[in-house]
């Protein structure tokens, strides 16, 4: 600072000066943006269970319901219905092994596998049973605990894909279309690394009625973002690749039908109504609904009937 300046002037640019610093370290803490992953209501914790650390949100009071995600999203995705939900239920948000800020063990990827991680979270919390919902590689592992826990619950929804081991599954596992099923081990792993929103772009547009409904922008971030995590694209991968231990798991679980109420939600350009007939080959109540004008992406491309659908359903 010039020292020839008068003593007060130079009193008043030091104290501009530490202000504008002060400002300029205090506006990014003030200002800054909620996470994306915020939902009021909800706090977020993680528990050591089965082998592996699962990442989780949980909020409200009451009967309790989980809600498990599918491939290339996380429990992102079930934000827009958690603040209904958690009015007057108790709302656990796993991210899976291998998804989002849970672990991404090498192993440990069969559904069945993964049930027991969630069962174990959810004992964790002192929750003696639940109602649980979930979408794609979600709903087969919402099978799974309720076929290895039924009396710990109450109700159970399946969201569009399709249960491996069950019914003429094969036809859906070998569709020239779903070649993602047997896309796994080192190379697919070389030619996705760093090209994560790439391949994920594939399943959001693709496999939606339309894509400019389908996944938006922001979230597409956010998924491409946590799946580029050391060991993400691994663990997803892992998923597929459990497919044929997976299919015998469930053609012997599915021996004894289910007697808890179950709700089959299924893409009318996606599934159609495959999902739900394989739900009545493994279970003894079952409910199915064609979601009218969606593609696989039930949360997102039709979330007017898909919400009421579920509040009504777990209420």
């Amino acid at each position: 600072m010039n020292a020839s300046l008068p003593a007060p002037t130079r009193r008043k640019l030091i104290a501009g000066a530490v202000a504008l610093s002060a400002a300029l370290t205090i506006a990014p803490t003030v200002n800054a943006a909620p996470s994306l992953d915020a939902v009021p209501g909800f706090r977020s914790g993680s528990a050591e269970v089965n082998g592996t650390r699962i990442n989780y949100r949980i909020g409200g009071s009451g009967p309790a319901i989980v809600l498990l995600h599918g491939y290339a999203e996380t429990g992102h995705m079930w934000n827009p219905l958690m603040p209904m939900l958690v009015k007057t239920h108790t709302v656990v948000v796993p991210d899976l092994r291998g998804a989002g800020d849970s672990s991404k063990p090498e192993a440990g990827y069969t559904k069945k596998n993964m049930a027991v991680d969630v069962h174990e979270l959810v004992r964790s919390l002192g929750i003696p049973s639940v109602s649980i919902v979930g979408h794609d590689i979600g709903l087969m592992v919402a099978y799974a605990y309720a076929a290895q826990f039924p009396s710990e619950t109450d109700k159970v929804v399946l969201m569009d894909a399709f249960l491996p081991g069950i019914g003429d599954w094969q036809h859906v596992w070998l569709l020239r279309d779903l070649w993602h099923f047997h896309f796994h081990g080192a190379t697919p792993l070389a030619l996705v690394s760093g090209r994560e929103r790439i391949y994920f772009e594939h399943f959001w547009n693709d496999f939606a009625a339309d894509p400019k409904r389908s996944v938006p922008e922001a979230d597409r971030r956010f998924y491409a973002k946590a799946y580029a995590q050391p060991g993400g694209m691994r663990a997803g991968f892992e998923y597929f690749k459990a497919f044929e231990k997976d299919a015998a798991d469930f053609a012997e679980l599915g021996r004894t039908p289910l007697p808890m109420p179950m709700l089959v939600l299924s893409g009318e350009k996606a599934g159609g109504a495959f999902l739900i007939e394989q739900g009545k080959m493994v279970a003894s109540n079952v409910q199915g609904v064609i979601v009218k004008g969606s593609g696989h992406w039930l949360m997102e491309e039709a979330p007017d009937q898909v919400i009421p659908a579920l509040i009504e359903f777990l209420r």
